[in-house]
């Protein structure tokens, strides 16, 4: 007899891990604000499950760092430091260069066909006067590149500091000379792949990063750094 092919059958998804899901994605799409309260029991009834599963989903994201409890009043967003924006900044530099360099070995014709569609949209987006287009064209750009590398867990751990980042990145990635100079960035990052340029990438990763952290020092918190590719 021809052996049999296991059937793979996926874990039900609980309603705990549901509503952490939803309220994780909320918060880290800002949908929810950094300082805004997030009450269990008006969770509960949008969702109309009980109070227990969204009482534990609220815990698994105060470990997480998303939330902080309010003794008597319930969960509010925590709000993130300048120090943490730092901490976060280089954890993701470091991950994103790694992949990036891992990519160069191991990207697809078509991987680099994505990206190159990706980069011809979104310099089309700015001409039409749409720099918002950006925010998913920026995310897409960045899954393209760490799924390149051919790491999972890096895929995982890269997305999620992204969009921690995204939180204070908002307000700064819908202007259009930003949007500009992000592109700019991209291009460069893209030749730096079709000429397996390791050093090149892994440099022009590095500033684009730290350009990034400045924008959000400039816009998220106020703080006038200078600006402009290469800086």
């Amino acid at each position: 007899m021809p052996d049999r092919k296991r059937v793979a059958i996926k874990r039900p998804v609980s309603i705990r891990e549901k509503v952490y899901a939803a309220v994780r994605d909320n918060i880290l799409d800002g949908r929810i604000a950094p300082g805004e309260r997030v009450v269990e029991t008006r969770l509960a009834e949008e969702i109309k499950t009980s109070r227990t599963p969204v009482r534990e989903a609220l815990h698994m994201l105060e470990r997480e760092g998303l939330l902080e409890a309010i003794p008597r009043v319930g969960y509010r967003v925590k709000q993130i430091t300048w120090d943490e924006i730092e901490e976060i900044s280089e954890i993701r530099k470091a991950n994103e260069c790694l992949a990036a360099r891992w990519a160069v070995e191991r990207i697809t014709s078509r991987e680099l066909k994505a990206l190159e569609e990706n980069l011809v949209i979104s310099e089309r987006e700015v001409k039409a006067g749409n720099p918002q287009a950006f925010v998913e064209l920026d995310a897409e750009f960045h899954e393209i590149l760490v799924r390149a590398s051919g790491s999972e867990r890096l895929q995982e751990l890269c997305q999620m500091l992204r969009r921690h980042m995204l939180r204070y990145r908002i307000e700064s990635i819908f202007r259009k000379e930003n949007v500009i100079r992000g592109i700019g960035w991209h291009n460069r990052i893209f030749d730096c792949l079709k000429r397996k340029d390791e050093p090149g990438i892994t440099e022009a990763l590095r500033q684009h990063m730290e350009q990034t952290r400045e924008d959000i020092r400039r816009y998220a918190f106020g703080e006038e750094q200078k600006v402009g590719m290469g800086q």
